[in-house]
């Protein structure tokens, strides 16, 4: 199995930039995934932080950064891969699920550096991965075969370059075991 390495010194946090979630091409049976444009791609100059303030659907998460004190982290050098979901994607979890999250700082950093990967794992990388660890310390698993899935998660935005790092947008918020 291939793996990517993560560096142990770095504390990360999980946010994302604007997206759509993309419908299934009805002539396919691979769901589609939106991808950024290119010229987005080529030079960035705004940093994960920056493109997930500068979006009102991910509020949650901006809150959650603030609440880990994370904010300077994902808004430092980098690289760092983002799998990130939006605020749909929170109200997905359980009643009360965000807010225990938000009044915890630990298990908060826990959850969100679970979605944070080192380095800058483009869409083409992320395909050809059967798992990948992240910065939290335990590992996501990556399925390719019929779109791209992160554990349970569902990426519908690809490639959304930052100039620290990259973003792939999520429909579901990951967990770490335990």
């Amino acid at each position: 199995m291939k793996k990517l390495q993560t560096i142990p010194s770095l504390c990360a946090f999980l946010l994302l930039a604007g997206c759509a979630s993309t419908a299934p091409d009805a002539a396919s049976s691979e769901p589609a995934v939106e991808e950024a444009p290119a010229a987005a791609a080529e030079a960035p100059s705004s940093t994960i932080v920056d493109i997930a303030v500068g979006n009102a659907d991910f509020s949650t998460l901006v809150a959650a950064l603030q609440a880990a004190e994370l904010v300077d982290t994902l808004s430092g050098e980098g690289p760092f891969t983002v799998f990130a979901p939006t605020n749909e994607a929170f109200a997905k979890l359980p009643e009360g699920t965000v807010e225990s999250l938000l009044a915890d700082k630990e298990k908060l950093t826990a959850v969100l550096t679970y979605h944070v990967v080192s380095g800058k794992v483009m869409a083409a990388d992320v395909v050809n991965l059967t798992e990948a660890a992240t910065v939290g310390g335990a590992n996501i698993a990556i399925d390719a075969s019929n779109g791209v899935k992160i554990n349970d998660a569902t990426v519908v935005t690809a490639d959304i370059a930052a100039s620290n790092g990259v973003i792939h947008v999520i429909d579901t918020v990951l967990l770490p075991p335990g």
